[in-house]
């Protein structure tokens, strides 16, 4: 599962936990109290917040992954030897370990 599906199944549990608190929250008889309207609005207010931060965070870590692998390929670049030996090294570890079994 990626970040991004995490930050969707994440916000679509909130989202859905608002609107079962709004339905409780939309009963008529619950218009006469003042404290409700201003609840209301603090919901829609928190949902709205939650939303950019969703958006933000998956922004930020996109971005983190891209900036990494930007790192891997320069450094791949400057030093392909390096990454050769050590892609042998790795190669040669698990061939050793597999020809063990």
């Amino acid at each position: 599962m990626t970040v991004s599906d995490t930050i969707n199944t994440t916000q679509g549990e909130l989202e859905k936990l608002v609107s079962d608190l709004r339905g409780l929250l939309a009963s008529k008889d619950l218009d006469t109290l003042p404290e409700i309207k201003v609840l209301r609005q603090k919901l829609d207010d928190g949902l709205q917040n939650a939303r950019e931060s969703a958006v933000r965070a998956a922004q930020d870590a996109a971005r983190q992954a891209k900036d990494a692998a930007l790192a891997a390929d320069r450094y791949a670049h400057d030093e392909p030897w390096r990454v050769a030996g050590a892609a042998l090294a790795i190669g040669a570890l698990v061939g050793f370990l597999l020809s063990r079994r």
